[in-house]
């Protein structure tokens, strides 16, 4: 390892790693944790991460060092964090908080393994040659988020069967929205269903996607499998209340905030593997060897004081099958 510092971006401020732990420690091996999203926002899948790296046998400051980066939703920030990253040469690198951070890893660091929790399908993306023998320098969990548009529509039309127009929320900068759209128009027609894309990247964007959905007099809302609006939840929620709009979700954390519905795979089941995974690299275990964990929990989450807001009776069936509801 090099001798100059990892700077730990906490918050969005820089905090140097404690001198005590690193004279005491000299030989413990460090995982540089990245995430793209805010650290107040990924608290709950961190706390997932360690429980995972513990049962491999490591504790946080006992045998192993972390260092925290997060580009708090700011994408042109990661080339140079992970450039950094690579730099210091870290034992393990964590790639999470969206697909552009786990591809801003790889391009960066050729031989440094690399541990993902990734939403996309990372052999279409190009960052394993195969699912079950990843080769070259990366491995971890996907939660395919971007597979279950359809499941998620087919979930908004029984919870809404009167809703024909349906607004579709996307990020044009999300790598996997190409096929994502694509199967989602195509169980839309299945389903007899109108699809109205509306694209998003930022703040005003949304705002202008809402308008538009309200023009265009769309009768539910289901928005794409994206970091950034996890990110950007409390906006999105928001919106979708001002114009009584039903909406679907991929994650938890947003019915959480007041949204009505998600649909999705469990998150902090992927962060707990991803420990898991770079404990096991840790004492010598190759990213190349090890199979990508696919997701195999999935939730179904329903907020009863939003679907009141807006006047929406959720169907006694849709309640029976939910993990959870949120009164």
């Amino acid at each position: 390892m090099r001798q100059r510092d990892f700077m730990a971006l906490l918050g969005g401020s820089a905090v140097a790693w404690p001198f005590a732990a690193r004279a005491q420690q000299p030989a413990m091996p460090v995982i540089a944790f990245l995430s793209g999203q805010f650290a107040s926002q990924v608290a709950p899948f961190v706390a997932a991460f360690r429980e995972g790296l513990k049962s491999a046998g490591y504790v946080e400051g006992e045998n192993v060092l972390i260092v925290f980066r997060y580009a708090d939703s700011q994408r042109d920030k990661l080339p140079a964090i992970v450039a950094d990253l690579a730099r210091d040469g870290p034992a393990v690198i964590v790639a999470t908080g969206g697909t552009p951070v786990t591809l801003a890893a790889k391009a960066a660091a050729s031989t440094i393994p690399i541990v993902f929790a990734i939403g996309g399908d990372p052999v279409a993306l190009g960052v394993v040659a195969n699912l079950n023998r990843p080769g070259g320098n990366a491995t971890g969990a996907c939660y395919f988020f971007n597979t279950l548009g359809p499941k998620r529509l087919e979930i908004l039309h029984e919870l809404v069967p009167k809703a024909k127009v349906i607004g579709y929320l996307v990020n044009p900068t999300n790598p996997s929205l190409e096929s994502e759209s694509r199967e989602m128009q195509n169980a839309a027609r299945a389903l007899g269903l109108d699809v109205r894309v509306q694209k998003a990247s930022n703040q005003r964007e949304i705002d202008l996607a809402f308008a538009s959905f309200a023009q265009e007099c769309v009768d539910a809302v289901i928005s794409a499998a994206d970091v950034m609006f996890t990110i950007r939840r409390d906006q999105v929620v928001s919106l979708a209340a001002r114009h009584a709009l039903p909406a679907s979700y991929h994650s938890r954390e947003i019915p959480e905030v007041g949204g009505l519905t998600s649909y999705g795979p469990s998150q902090a089941q992927a962060y707990r593997q991803a420990g898991i995974y770079t404990g096991r690299i840790l004492k010598g275990e190759k990213p190349g060897d090890l199979p990508v964990v696919q997701a195999t929990k999935f939730e179904l989450i329903f907020n009863l004081k939003t679907a009141k807001a807006i006047g929406l009776e959720i169907p006694p069936t849709l309640l029976a099958r939910a993990d959870e509801v949120i009164e």
